[in-house]
């Protein structure tokens, strides 16, 4: 039984899981991809809504009670529905990293890559406005991208650098990239100075997307995620009952 559950609509919410691991070594973590519904990113609200539920239905009656919803989109579409669900439950979402990305700018403009769901989504309009980024922030929505990423990773038997798999076909995810960001001229590249990946499948492809901005700095969301699931374990192990906290 796992107390710590953890999902995504595949392999990429192993990314932040690997970032759990570091911080929580020796828990034992049940992580679902969810292969079945995927992709999350382009699934209408309610859709997403309701095979996000039986995941999480899956994840608690397998006994967890802190369950990290690796997936941007998930995160900015569902959380709020899925905590009122199951009210027993701490979530931790994860979310794009704009507030870091805030932080780490002076002048310079930042990039967000996600999904087209997250991208649009009323969460990351908030976070704009309450960052003050409505005049630094340059949004690029990535259809495929994700599935790309997905369709090179090889999921292995063990292994140490990103629980059990790797990126092994990298040529179509790359590719993808390209079109994506090839509309951006070297001189719009250059004012980047922070690049924010918005979708945990894209933490696979840092070094490729670090190649395109070579001045940028590319941050992502598992940091905090990882920092936020130690709080909670560790309060529940202090605590004298059996509450998670929210």
């Amino acid at each position: 039984m796992a107390e710590i559950g953890m999902f995504d609509s595949g392999n990429g919410g192993r990314t932040t899981l690997m970032a759990v691991r570091r911080w929580l070594p020796g828990v034992e973590i049940e992580y679902i991809a969810d292969l079945k519904n995927a992709p999350y990113g382009t699934k209408e609200p309610g859709d997403l809504l309701r095979v996000t539920t039986r995941v999480t239905e899956r994840l608690v009656a397998n006994g967890a009670k802190i369950v990290v919803v690796a997936c941007n989109t998930a995160t900015t579409r569902c959380i709020e529905q899925l905590r009122r669900e199951f009210p027993e439950i701490a979530f931790v979402g994860t979310e794009p990293a704009l507030k870091l990305a805030a932080q780490r700018t002076r002048r310079g403009k930042i990039l967000l890559l996600g999904t087209p769901n997250t991208v649009k989504s009323e969460r990351v309009g908030q976070m704009i406005r309450k960052n003050r980024l409505q005049e630094r922030l340059r949004l690029l929505p990535c259809p495929g991208l994700a599935e790309a990423v997905e369709a090179g990773i090889e999921v292995l038997e063990g292994g140490p650098d990103w629980e059990g798999a790797r990126l092994a076909h990298p040529e179509v995810a790359k590719q993808r990239l390209a079109e994506l960001l090839g509309g951006m001229t070297a001189a719009e590249r250059d004012e980047i100075e922070v690049v924010v990946l918005g979708c945990t499948h894209y933490v696979w492809l840092r070094s490729q997307v670090q190649e395109w901005f070579p001045k940028a700095e590319v941050v992502d969301g598992n940091l905090g995620v990882a920092k936020r699931v130690r709080e909670l374990w560790e309060a529940a192990r202090q605590s004298n009952d059996a509450g998670y906290g929210r």
